[in-house]
């Protein structure tokens, strides 16, 4: 049997590219996510934000454009989390936020498993600005509007998710890959989800040792030993 490839199956789905600042938005997270759990619904945790500037921007564009983010993160969240996420401490915070950028984002998701991931199975102990620019170059090949971003807009979302990955702990300042395990709970909470985001926990081409891979295919976080 013949199959035809049109141009519209054979064409990847867009990615998302808003992430080009505020990191992990842990802070303006803890402010939408109570309302949320209050209101049942984004539209008036958007309107009650921006109207009483809870953001504390400095302008009423600026502040539209940070609301719309986080609660797009936060949307991703299912209520359980959202309730985990507003009880957390600071480094459980900063991995549901980090498995929120990765479902949001598929750019980032894929980045977590395909370069982030595969560095950490190899006993690869840095990641560096190379690997990211080596990644989305193998991506433009398939999408167009990766293929069309402007350098400094490239920069701009390569520094936010360092920035990100430095937040949630799974990387340092220098570069180096961290030892960063999740809570039983947020472990627990994750693998609630359909398809999973604690998928291969333990992961014996690492001794055995907790690698957590999230977001389905992303929260990329684990031991070196």
């Amino acid at each position: 049997m013949e199959v035809t490839i049109t141009n519209e199956t054979a064409r990847a789905s867009r990615y998302a590219l808003s992430f080009t600042s505020g990191a992990l938005l842990m802070r303006e997270a803890a402010i939408a996510a109570p309302l949320y759990l209050r209101e049942r619904d984004w539209s008036k945790v958007r309107a009650a934000i921006e109207q009483d500037n809870l953001l504390q921007t400095r302008t009423v564009a600026s502040g539209q454009r940070l609301t719309r983010e986080v609660a797009q993160r936060l949307e991703v969240l299912s209520d359980n989390e959202l309730e985990l996420f507003i009880d957390a401490i600071a480094t459980e915070r900063g991995h549901l936020m980090w498995a929120a950028a990765c479902r949001r984002y598929d750019l980032i998701g894929e980045f977590a498993v395909e370069v982030l991931r595969e560095r950490f199975l190899l006993l690869t102990s840095t990641l560096g600005h190379e690997d990211f620019d080596g990644f989305v170059r193998g991506k433009a090949l398939w999408h167009e509007e990766v293929a069309e971003l402007r350098d400094s807009t490239l920069r701009k979302l390569r520094s936010n998710v360092f920035r990100m990955l430095f937040e949630a702990g799974l990387l340092s300042k220098s570069g180096h890959i961290l030892q960063a395990v999740p809570s039983e709970r947020v472990t627990e909470t994750l693998a609630r989800r359909t398809p999973s985001d604690a998928v291969g926990r333990i992961d014996p081409r690492v001794g055995g040792e907790a690698v957590a891979v999230g977001v389905d295919r992303a929260l990329s976080v684990g031991s070196l030993g």
